[in-house]
């Protein structure tokens, strides 16, 4: 349980109690520690496969659809026509991405996508975890472009060998030209040429 791990890790987090406990106190905390988990922005894996199930009502009933930008679609279908294999790695967990990709405002995008990781397969901000990607894969790491708007996971992937590039969209945090120098930039898809 991510509350007990936590606590063991010196976290300042709500106490789940036991599962003997009153069930409104125990459903307290719980719901006490999912809040305080999204409001710090945390990453975990248990956190993003509660998002996945409770996503999962919203983009079977159509209340949701997944947000994409416009050049994604035009990108994927033409990677996929040129034999490219594309893989999406997220800190949602798999269930999530499926649900977003599969039911995006441009329709199910599922097709043009060859697999999918989460944190399970590691932190990503560490580099062993996109070793792992490559090696599950079939690839060599140095085969590979990931993509992504945070510096640390481009450092991360670039550490394990991979290509990288950052993708810069609006309502991103900016980069500075350091970064940008380090890792390269695009803003749209299109400007990715895939060789």
């Amino acid at each position: 349980m991510q509350a007990v791990e936590d606590l063991k890790n010196g976290l300042n987090v709500v106490q789940i109690p036991d599962i003997d406990e009153e069930e409104d106190r125990l459903q307290e905390a719980i719901i006490t520690n999912v809040f305080d988990q999204m409001d710090a922005d945390r990453k975990t894996t248990a956190l993003k496969q509660l998002q996945g199930h409770i996503w999962r009502e919203a983009y079977h009933s159509g209340k949701i659809e997944g947000h994409v930008y416009e050049d994604v679609m035009p990108a994927l279908k033409s990677w996929k026509t040129a034999g490219k294999h594309v893989y999406i790695y997220s800190s949602g967990s798999v269930e999530a991405q499926k649900l977003l990709f599969g039911a995006t405002t441009y329709g199910n995008l599922l097709q043009f996508i060859d697999g999918h990781f989460d944190t399970n397969i590691g932190p990503k901000k560490e580099s062993t975890s996109y070793t792992k990607i490559a090696n599950e894969c079939g690839y060599q790491a140095h085969q590979i472009l990931f993509l992504t708007d945070i510096p640390e996971e481009s450092q991360a992937a670039k550490n394990a060998g991979m290509k990288t590039t950052l993708v810069s969209r609006e309502g991103n945090k900016s980069l500075c030209e350091e970064v940008v120098k380090e890792f390269g930039e695009v803003k749209s898809f299109d400007q990715i040429s895939l060789l």
